[in-house]
């Protein structure tokens, strides 16, 4: 396994204030996993960091659309959007990563959210399905062909990371020890079935830390 993740990275999704206990859309005990995060982050070369990063009016807040409530669901031009608590909006605490996360060599921050009228989850993709984040080819041109992924939230911008990555030819690994799910009705579930008939592993942090 040591041998694979020198030809691999580490993307670490969304460890920031907002998905933390005290952040506007926390994930329970979401905190928890982060010293786990920090173990696995020595033992790879290449590491990438998400960062939820929306303006004030971006069309995920439910208060953007009048008479909506957060996780309320309504039909956009690209399909099916959740509608969330106003959340790590740019330059704010919420939207810094936790102080806790400790990754100095982590090369690459990739922001994701930033238009006003897309969401994103996945690390690779707008969820316009057609706007790359660019991450795809910074991974090739560094000849990394394995993707482990870990953080917040594993049935959300986890699962679309994971699918995306599987789905443009990289082996791609779920550490779910080192990740915390929303759950909302049954999407956890519903995330690691899809996760699985992409051919997405789903793997401990012992089979990488021992």
């Amino acid at each position: 396994m040591l041998k694979q993740v020198k030809q691999s990275v580490l993307i670490v999704v969304d460890v920031q204030n907002g998905f933390t206990p005290g952040g506007n859309l926390a994930v329970a005990n979401a905190d928890e996993i982060i010293p786990k995060i920090n173990q696995l982050a020595q033992k790879f070369e290449h590491i990438v960091l998400t960062q939820d990063w929306h303006p004030d009016q971006h069309i995920s807040f439910a208060d953007n659309h009048p008479n909506k409530n957060p996780f309320e669901t309504i039909e956009l031009d690209y399909g099916r959007q959740v509608l969330w608590p106003k959340h790590c909006v740019q330059g704010t605490h919420d939207a810094e990563f936790h102080p806790h996360l400790n990754i100095p060599t982590a090369q690459l921050i990739i922001r994701k959210g930033c238009h006003q009228n897309i969401d994103s989850y996945s690390a690779f993709m707008e969820a316009d399905r057609k706007t790359p984040t660019g991450l795809n080819g910074y991974l090739r041109e560094h000849q990394v062909n394995t993707v482990y992924i870990v953080g917040i939230a594993t049935d959300f911008c986890v699962a679309w990371t994971a699918i995306d990555a599987a789905e443009l030819g990289f082996d791609t690994y779920v550490i779910e020890d080192a990740c915390k799910a929303i759950d909302l009705n049954g999407s956890l579930q519903q995330a690691w079935q899809d996760m699985s008939q992409k051919g997405v592993h789903r793997i401990e942090a012992s089979s990488i830390l021992l």
